[in-house]
């Protein structure tokens, strides 16, 4: 009998090694190293796993002058806040991952896209579900929304009759060989896999999940999108830190990288670009998990402004900006005195380490004594922020719930803190403007430092202030 040929594989970058190591050479991750069935035979040969790669078709090199560079051609799903994280559209022979945690919503866009998509010959296949499961969740998103006016997701489909989904042929198969066979029969405009994890190639031995299998595959699905030039969207699951599961290979062999953020507790989820060749990677969409799937955010704003009375302190708005869409969102602080002898510092969709960082500035550049009290600073909605335009509110929000001062709702705040208490100006602080006077705001805060253009004032009062001292004065 032939012998089974076994090798290690790292789970953080696919590095292959013949014997296992505590720390992978490649990447440096400690612990990582698994081993995995690789192929039989006493010819030394790896199987196929490397043979989307190594095939290549032959050219002769071309100059660059000479290089055709027409736009390539983009599918329009029907889906706007998708066609704009995409740059556009699906374009053709492109290869998309999907992650997200479980439940999240990843399997409820991927089936949306063909229902929805009546012009598009989709070939869904699932290695998770059966026909009869998909069926079902079918129906329930196929329900005619009830959204109110001008809120539907999708305005120009008959949501209605389900004989608009003709087009989206459903397989429940895990086999690549098979997969592979069945598109190049049905020959679809448009290719899912749910998900990649739980399909397998008969040429590698090891389970349908491992290293070498998810690799394999993912070249084999990017060689087929390529040569049909028929887009394809990938599934995947994310580990227990975030990251999506299987090689980090993976995430270089697709076109582009999806990324879907929230708390499942929450019904608002984030689709974030992560990697996109054809577009910006600076661009994110809001959807709100519903029980007929998933509806377009078209004004994210509204959900994250405040939504109590005006007598409340410790409450503060900051325009944001989130790739290139602004947001105003509702920043939350409470201060107490600590009950116990250690002070407790807890922030929820903001950074800790830059909320001590500007507790620190209170206390040593302002002189507000708050190492004896508990703060806890959170971000409503369940949004993570990372842009520093926020300091500013985050700021306004601790001093308001130390004084127990309202402050007014008809004030946002834009603006960066540095460590010696001056606030600094942030990036395209006009688009922050026009999005607070579009949601009704009459006064903002920003560096005096920014350059405003001028014209922005008229619907809006501007207010600049060079450090946080000032701030105390302008708003308390």
């Amino acid at each position: 009998m032939a012998k089974i040929k076994k090798a290690w594989f790292c789970t953080a970058c696919g590095n292959e090694s013949a014997k296992w190591m505590g720390k992978c050479p490649a990447c440096g991750e400690w612990n990582t190293m698994v081993e995995e069935i690789v192929g039989k035979g006493d010819d030394g040969n790896i199987t196929s796993r490397n043979r989307a790669f190594l095939e290549s078709i032959a050219g002769t090199p071309q100059r660059l002058s000479e290089i055709n560079s027409t736009n390539e051609s983009r599918i329009t799903l029907g889906n706007s806040e998708l066609d704009r994280v995409l740059g556009g559209g699906l374009v053709e022979g492109s290869l998309i991952l999907i992650g997200g945690e479980p439940g999240i919503g990843k399997s409820t866009l991927s089936l949306q896209i063909p229902l929805y998509c009546n012009h598009l010959k989709t070939l869904y296949i699932s290695g998770e579900e059966s026909v009869r499961q998909i069926k079902l969740r079918a129906d329930r998103l196929m329900r005619q929304p009830d959204f109110g006016d001008n809120t539907n997701m999708y305005p120009e489909s008959d949501t209605g009759n389900m004989s608009d989904a003709d087009n989206c042929l459903i397989l429940s198969e895990t086999l690549l060989e098979n997969i592979l066979t069945q598109a190049k029969v049905v020959k679809p405009q448009l290719l899912i896999i749910d998900s990649i994890q739980t399909i397998y190639s008969q040429n590698i031995e090891s389970s349908a999940g491992s290293v070498s299998q998810v690799r394999e595959c993912a070249a084999s699905l990017l060689r087929f999108a390529k040569e049909s030039n028929t887009p394809v969207i990938l599934i995947g699951h994310i580990t227990k830190d975030g990251s999506i599961a299987g090689p980090k290979i993976l995430e270089h062999i697709v076109d582009v990288v999806l990324q879907f953020e929230g708390d499942t507790r929450h019904s608002y989820r984030i689709l974030r670009s992560i990697k996109n060749r054809f577009g910006s990677t600076a661009e994110l969409a809001v959807y709100e998990m519903t029980s007929q799937g998933l509806r377009e955010v078209l004004n994210p704003s509204e959900m994250f402004i405040p939504m109590h009375d005006n007598n409340l302190s410790g409450t503060a708005v900051a325009a944001t900006l989130d790739g290139t869409r602004p947001f105003l969102i509702e920043i939350q602080a409470l201060v107490s005195t600590a009950a116990y002898g250690t002070p407790q510092r807890s922030a929820t969709g903001f950074d800790v380490r830059r909320m001590n960082m500007l507790l620190a500035v209170l206390e040593k550049r302002v002189g507000f004594k708050l190492a004896q009290k508990d703060v806890f600073l959170n971000m409503a909605g369940g949004l993570r922020v990372s842009d520093p335009a926020c300091d500013l509110a985050v700021v306004a929000s601790i001093l308001s719930s130390n004084f127990d001062v309202t402050l007014s709702n008809d004030t946002a705040f834009a603006g960066e803190i540095g460590l010696s208490g001056e606030i600094r100006p942030v990036s395209q602080v006009e688009r922050r403007i026009i999005e607070a006077e579009k949601l009704g705001f009459k006064q903002i805060l920003v560096s005096s430092f920014s350059k405003i253009p001028s014209g922005l004032e008229k619907g809006i009062q501007i207010m600049r202030v060079a450090n946080i001292q000032e701030l105390v004065k302008a708003v308390f």
